[in-house]
């Protein structure tokens, strides 16, 4: 049985007839271990009723190409392996509210999954009041449901670790996969194309004024092949060489996270099953589950996450104070987005980010501390790095990406020694990274 703790009920209709279970995909984009599928399967079969699965493609806070492109390769993936199931898929352009009612008129339940950002937040509120059947949401895409970890915006990782240990033992099972008991590939309900992607974007009006991405192609298939090839060579040496940019040891998993075209829980499990050193595994399993929950908690709690003024008070605080103090460098808009700084550390992790999507995390520290100290005011700096996080970042635009900012301006972190510019705020600077690492290599292979 999917756990309780993980659905929520959106209305109190009493049940009815209807032609079909309607999951409304949205945030979870596969077809395997996600509990929000497989509860609208169950109901389904017990209804005696075949799942039919929509999808609404609409438009989404700054989003380009290279997202919608690699969205839509998976979602083809998607849709073929659900049919492989026996599960029909529809997506339809347009807003959930005008897609999903209509679809939801012929159905005995919807079933939705759970979305941690205000936008995705007021799409599920939008669709609510047309929904006459009984519409309930279900928790897929966080190991430990949040309500279940913590009540409120945890300070730190360190205080809401011990709370989402103490639940895994509850959620870290794999989800059991139904078979339907009636197919529905025979319903013929009006869908948009996704054999051709690129196509598709363009179609939409979606066009790619971006510079291509050196990144495998969407979907669950290539992020299985990434994270077999991580567990196999890399995750042994994880809690050594995953902070150096050099040897480049990350799993590069986090887009497909983004979309939800690979489970979290997936993940884990198999980390679990290696034969991994146990240091190597609780390392990665700290970023998998910890740190990326902390993240969801932290915009759940404070919608307005991805604005300056919700940065912590001591933040804010210590950067007014210093708001005034002379900056050596000042960089405008373009200068950053073109890698033009005087910095060759700063243009390799930049120029990483434009060819790639990504960027390692580390530099990203790095690179939003920069930002700071060469920017007109602190509030300029904040809004110039988000901005680049979500234009070129795969896996921008969400919880990750907007605390993988705030954190660069103080967020779960402490006050540290007081210096010009920063304030009480963490320091970074190149010769650290010269000290730790091989950086001259890392600007060889990413200098423009």
């Amino acid at each position: 049985m999917i756990h309780p703790a993980r659905i929520q009920p959106q209305n109190a209709a009493s049940p009815r007839p209807g032609r079909y279970v309607l999951y409304w995909m949205q945030q979870a984009q596969r077809a395997e271990f996600n509990d929000a599928l497989e509860q609208a399967i169950e109901q389904a079969n017990t209804l005696k009723l075949p799942v039919l699965v929509a999808f609404a493609l609409t438009s989404y806070p700054d989003a380009n190409y290279r997202h919608y492109r690699f969205m839509l390769e998976g979602l083809r993936e998607t849709r073929n392996r659900l049919a492989a199931r026996g599960i029909g898929f529809c997506i339809r352009s347009g807003a959930p509210e005008t897609v999903i009612p209509p679809l939801a008129q012929h159905a005995a339940l919807l079933v939705g999954d759970v979305g941690y950002l205000p936008v995705q937040r007021a799409w599920r509120a939008a669709v609510a009041p047309h929904i006459t059947c009984p519409f309930i949401l279900v928790e897929t895409d966080a190991i430990v449901p949040l309500a279940e970890a913590s009540d409120h915006a945890e300070y730190a990782a360190r205080t809401l670790r011990p709370k989402i240990h103490k639940k895994l033992p509850l959620f870290l099972k794999r989800p059991r996969a139904r078979r339907v008991a009636i197919p529905s590939l025979n319903l013929a309900e009006k869908s948009l194309s996704l054999d051709h992607p690129a196509a598709l974007c363009h179609r939409l009006g979606v066009t790619d004024s971006l510079p291509s991405v050196e990144h495998p192609s969407g979907g669950a298939a290539a992020a299985n092949r990434l994270l077999k090839r991580f567990l196999a060579h890399r995750l042994a040496d994880y809690a050594t060489e995953a902070k150096d940019p050099v040897l480049d040891a990350t799993s590069r998993i986090s887009p497909y996270l983004h979309f939800g075209q690979i489970s979290a829980l997936d993940i884990a499990l198999r980390v679990g099953r290696t034969d991994a050193p146990r240091v190597a595994t609780d390392a990665f399993l700290e970023q998998l589950i910890v740190r990326r929950e902390l993240a969801l908690n932290a915009c759940w709690f404070n919608p307005a996450r991805d604005r300056y003024d919700a940065l912590p008070d001591w933040a804010r605080a210590t950067l007014a104070r210093h708001r005034d103090d002379p900056r050596e460098f000042l960089y405008t808009r373009d200068q950053w987005e073109a890698a033009a700084t005087h910095d060759p550390c700063w243009n390799a992790a930049q120029s990483e980010l434009i060819r790639t999507g990504r960027m390692h995390n580390y530099m990203r520290m790095y690179w939003g501390k920069k930002i700071i100290e060469w920017s007109p005011t602190p509030r300029d700096a904040f809004a110039t790095a988000l901005y680049l996080n979500n234009k070129y970042e795969l896996d921008g635009r969400d919880p990750n990406g907007i605390v993988g900012v705030a954190w660069c301006f103080g967020l779960h972190d402490r006050p540290w020694t007081e210096r010009p510019i920063f304030g009480t705020l963490r320091y970074m600077n190149a010769n650290g990274l010269r000290r730790k690492f091989d950086i001259q290599a890392y600007i060889d292979r990413w200098h423009a």
